[in-house]
């Protein structure tokens, strides 16, 4: 077990912990959870390239903690009204299909290597601002309401467009040949690094 993954697995448990402040009204601390979240991510990332740390299990586990912490605290905040219902449907429904999509892949032996491309890694990045944003709304007397209404048209729109880009990149790869000898993956395909994000 190496110490990146222990980081991934530690922000596993700030989820629960941070949904249970949103919920109680404890928003200052859930904001700074949050940023908790993300400097671990950004520090088992660094820990991982620099210091040659990487694993099988950590190219799993870090993006299974990243979508854990925002699927959740996307479902938590539409339940509270603070987002539109509408944002979560999407965010939540494309990484659904995308997990559905790589297990079906799989079961037709023809697997796929889900790799984020630069719009998929827009998105997250969006995604991320968003939750802070409104957090941030929530926790500190400052109002964000108009940055509030941008990011979730952001949000809205390269959740869309990602989606389909994967979609298309998923059903060019299942129209191969198998036994016919595979191109190099390009530089923004979905194959290029490891799960979507």
């Amino acid at each position: 077990m190496t110490l990146p993954n222990l980081i991934s697995i530690g922000r596993l448990f700030l989820v629960p912990l941070a949904i249970w402040l949103i919920v109680s009204g404890e928003h200052v601390t859930a904001f700074w959870i949050f940023v908790l979240a993300g400097v671990s991510d950004a520090v088992d990332g660094f820990l991982a390239r620099h210091l040659n740390m990487h694993s099988m299990l950590g190219t799993y586990l870090d993006p299974l903690a990243d979508k854990a912490l925002l699927v959740s605290i996307y479902v938590t905040f539409a339940v509270l009204a603070e987002i539109p219902v509408w944002v979560t449907i999407l965010v939540v429904s494309r990484d659904v299909l995308i997990i559905g999509a790589v297990l079906l892949a799989g079961l037709l032996g023809h697997p796929v290597e889900m790799r984020p491309n630069f719009l998929s890694k827009l998105n997250t990045v969006a995604q991320i601002i968003l939750a802070a944003v409104v957090l941030g709304d929530l926790a500190f007397p400052i109002d964000l309401s108009m940055l509030r209404q941008v990011m979730v048209i952001a949000v809205g729109v390269l959740t869309v467009a990602s989606a389909f880009v994967y979609a298309f990149d998923w059903v060019r790869h299942m129209g191969t040949d198998k036994s016919e000898p595979q191109p190099e993956p390009r530089s923004e395909s979905m194959f290029d690094e490891r799960l979507p994000e």
